[in-house]
């Protein structure tokens, strides 16, 4: 029997943290415990006192100048298989599950059994300005757009991806995947390419990502930029990082629209900044 936990990461966002925590107490098939990794956010504790009937892991790490994103999931991974999980969900603190999401992940990964994959389920975005009352099975339903890149299976279905299209947003794999892969690369820090990596670390150990129709997730609005130009320093940073290892650049659409906006520039094959964007979190 498989034993699935849930694995966010978190720093700041506490009212997204509390609302998900409400939707991970109406999983029809629930987690064994739900590991939330914060990051530098001692206020994260008292959220999680606010559900203090879901079986809960707080991981704590210290603050940091720049948010430890790949740390972050390695850590919630590392105590959730020694809390016994043999399956991993990876859901964003802006997510909302799905009652069905954990049963659909589990599901998708017995179907997938002696593959090394990870499955990413349908993620639809909210609009800005939901009144609380909206925040409802069938409010999110009617709510919710999906993003234009994303293929949408049918219900159920599981369509075989591009590696470079893993996005940890919602994502679900083996811990035994998850080895074979070496997880996350904790060279990353801040924003930007550690998703595109393990992506390749993934295919690299003759696995494959799949999206799945159904695991459904709602993400709550906020604030964005986009290109995400506050983000330009790490994005720089982690795309020279992931070009020395891998051989071309990840986040192109956003590189190049960096350096047109005069943010970055390119020597040879490594990026640099020109205009110093600020460090706010994700």
């Amino acid at each position: 029997m498989t034993a699935a936990a849930l694995i966010t990461i978190v720093s700041g966002r506490h009212t997204h943290l509390r609302r998900q925590r409400d939707w991970v107490a109406a999983q029809s098939e629930p987690p064994i415990t739900h590991v939330v990794v914060s990051m530098g956010d001692p206020g994260i504790r008292e959220v999680l006192e606010r559900r203090a009937e879901l079986p809960t892991e707080l991981v704590e790490l210290p603050p940091t100048a720049e948010l430890p994103l790949a740390a972050a999931r390695n850590a919630g991974v590392a105590r959730a298989e020694q809390l016994g999980a043999d399956t991993v969900v990876l859901l964003d603190v802006d997510c909302l599950p799905h009652r069905d999401l954990m049963a659909d992940y589990t599901r998708a990964l017995v179907q997938l059994a002696g593959r090394r994959a990870v499955v990413s389920g349908r993620v639809q975005y909210l609009p800005e300005g939901m009144a609380e009352a909206d925040y409802t099975a069938d409010g999110v339903a009617r709510m919710g757009r999906d993003h234009a890149a994303r293929v949408l299976p049918g219900p159920g279905e599981l369509v075989e991806a591009d590696p470079r299209m893993l996005w940890s947003l919602s994502i679900a794999t083996t811990v035994g995947t998850w080895h074979a892969a070496g997880g996350f690369d904790e060279r990353y820090v801040g924003y930007g390419g550690e998703d595109t990596d393990f992506g390749q670390r993934l295919a690299r150990a003759g696995g494959s990502l799949w999206w799945l129709g159904g695991a459904g997730a709602y993400h709550q609005y906020h604030p964005t930029q986009s290109p995400p130009v506050q983000h330009a320093a790490a994005i720089a940073r982690n795309a020279n990082l992931f070009r020395r290892t891998w051989g071309f650049d990840p986040m192109e659409g956003w590189l190049r629209e960096l350096h047109v906006r005069g943010v970055l520039t390119r020597t040879g094959q490594d990026w640099h900044v020109l205009e110093q964007g600020s460090t706010d979190d994700a």
